[in-house]
């Protein structure tokens, strides 16, 4: 973040005293930064239109790179690319002004989860055509990725391919050095790491990576090792049909095809592109986009649903009473295994194993279980990794960390997902540890069981509650994130007026760390992915929030006491359990 900024204050000191970038380029704000330089909205004085300005170094390769990023740009003419207006450059820096379209980029629309199936599909023939393009004048990209493709502000997706920094030309000499395989790791093709060069071949399989991952939730190659990464690269992608069989036959085949091992093979960017616009037509609608994988983790993000499915089988199978005393580590691991190999199987493994106990101590209480189970394996199906957060409930519950649910939940695909996961995990909550089942023992009817679990439900009436609050929360997440600061803060402080008013007798210090720490992660992300640096009023904001949320909270506890005839001075000490 240093550095970033140190580039921006770079580029700053070169404005001159009237304000203007090469007489006419006047910054009005940062909108991101890259490994070598920034890009700022730019008002251009002379035609009265607003530009994004590129700003980079002319220190190393950078400016090499960028005069033929600008040449590149400068011969393409296209509606999905990005288009350049010209190039510049002083004793420091080099210019390029490119058109300013409000969005942001496709890998930032992916972990927010705002596409669809379609949308992505329409996304990449976009892409694709934009290519098609580029190759048609000579140019391969080299760099397709997520990040460098803009999806513009808008209902419908329309998206920009930009840095063409690595294109190369065809016929000109290669800039890049011997064994320097240049472009993005997770994207780039296995031919480039034998050492071969890059046609346009080498962009359909990028392509043919983000479409695997956007449409399966995962990279198909993504390794904590470079080395590791590069030995699956080169062995070839697993058929996308083993993760989404749910998907057309002719758009499974597609993306197949672009990944085909051997560039020959693959279809040009024209054919793909009308591939996957006849595969629309087969494509099954699911409400929201798959999570999307940070690149930038250590660990992959599918690590936590086969820790997370042994953690809650053997805590399961040790807290009812039925399965011998060694069984509940078997099945852990066993769950684990499954979870890690078979995802949907593993989900559906887990999810069964309460049914015997459950139904030995009530052959109606294991009925309504068994019911509640399968629906919840229906919402699940399509992503089992995630069908499992609800467990966190179990966790965070007896920790005093509900609060934190929606940040937890913030990678789980889809507004009503995110929201369902949210509150089933906080009646978890209720039901974590020790649970008294001698109400409904022997009992046989399902609909006594359910009568009892309202009643059981009735003496807790801050869950559903706060259920309600922590279930919106998670499920406006990362709109909030994407919007920035003051999105950021009515959240926070949404959150913790919710919580605090919902649950009278909840911990404050818990609610009120939750909050702060939901505001400061999502401050942080929201920078990270270009958002400008927080200032002093954000902190006044969340603290008057705190103060608020506790004004109020005092004044519902009061007159509820008033209603009940208690002192409301002595409210904090009564309700307290």
């Amino acid at each position: 973040m240093a550095k970033a900024e140190a580039r921006m204050s770079s580029a700053l000191r070169t404005v001159p005293e009237n304000g203007l970038v090469l007489g006419r380029y006047k910054p009005l704000r940062p909108l991101g930064t890259g490994g070598s330089g920034s890009v700022w909205l730019a008002h251009d004085e002379k035609n009265g239109q607003d530009v994004a300005l590129k700003i980079i170094g002319k220190e190393g390769k950078a400016a090499s790179r960028a005069e033929r990023e600008a040449h590149s740009a400068a011969r393409l003419r296209h509606p999905h690319c990005l288009l350049a207006y010209g190039f510049a450059s002083d004793e420091n820096h080099v210019y390029i002004p490119y058109e300013y379209i409000p969005g942001h980029t496709l890998r930032h629309a992916l972990r927010a989860g705002e596409l669809d199936d379609e949308g992505v599909v329409e996304a990449a023939t976009q892409v694709l055509e934009a290519l098609a393009h580029a190759h048609a004048h000579g140019i391969v990209h080299r760099d397709v990725k997520p990040s460098n493709v803009l999806l513009a502000d808008g209902d419908s997706v329309s998206v920009r391919l930009f840095d063409f920094g690595l294109a190369q030309l065809a016929g000109a000499e290669t800039l890049t050095a011997a064994g320097d395989v240049p472009g993005t790791l997770a994207y780039i093709p296995p031919e480039r790491l034998q050492g071969k060069g890059a046609g346009p071949a080498a962009d359909v399989w990028a392509v043919g990576v983000l479409l695997w991952e956007a449409l399966s939730g995962r990279h198909p190659f993504w390794q904590a090792s470079p080395v590791e990464m590069g030995k699956l690269i080169q062995s070839g992608a697993a058929s996308l049909a083993t993760e989404r069989p749910d998907l057309s036959g002719r758009l499974v085949a597609a993306v197949d095809r672009a990944l085909a091992v051997d560039p020959a093979r693959r279809p040009t960017a024209v054919a793909l592109a009308q591939a996957l616009r006849g595969s629309r037509r087969e494509t099954v609608e699911r409400p929201l986009k798959p999570v999307r994988l940070r690149l930038d983790s250590r660990i992959p993000v599918q690590a936590g649903a086969p820790v997370l499915a042994g953690l809650a089988t053997a805590w399961v199978g040790a807290s009812l009473p039925f399965y011998p005393p060694h069984w509940p580590l078997l099945l852990g691991a066993l769950a684990a295994g499954l979870a890690a190999l078979r995802p949907r199987v593993g989900l559906a493994f887990v999810l069964a194993v309460p049914i015997f106990p459950l139904g030995n101590v009530a052959l109606g209480l294991g009925m309504v279980y068994a019911v509640a189970a399968a629906a919840w394996l229906g919402l699940a199906w399509f992503r089992p990794r995630s069908g499992l957060v609800f467990a966190l409930g179990a966790v965070v519950g007896p920790l005093g960390a509900i609060g934190l649910l929606p940040l937890a939940l913030q990678r789980v695909d889809g507004w009503f997902r995110r929201a369902v996961y949210a509150f089933a995990a906080v009646l978890v909550t209720g039901f974590a540890g020790p649970t008294q089942l001698d109400g409904v023992a022997t009992e046989e009817s399902p609909f006594a069981v359910g009568g009892w679990l309202w009643e059981s439900l009735a003496t807790k009436p801050e869950l559903p509650l706060v259920g309600l609050v922590l279930a919106t929360g998670a499920a406006v997440l990362p709109s909030a994130r994407r919007l920035g600061e003051p999105a950021i803060v009515a959240l926070s402080a949404g959150l913790l007026a919710g919580t605090l008013l919902a649950a009278p007798n909840g911990s404050e210090v818990s609610f009120v760390t939750a909050a702060w720490i939901t505001c400061a992660v999502l401050l942080v992300q929201w920078r990270r992915q270009g958002g400008g640096p927080t200032r002093v009023h954000t902190i006044g904001a969340i603290s008057r929030a705190t103060r608020a949320a506790f004004l109020s909270r005092g004044e519902a506890g009061g007159w509820s006491a008033v209603a009940q005839g208690q002192n409301p001075h002595r409210l904090g000490h009564a309700t307290r359990r």
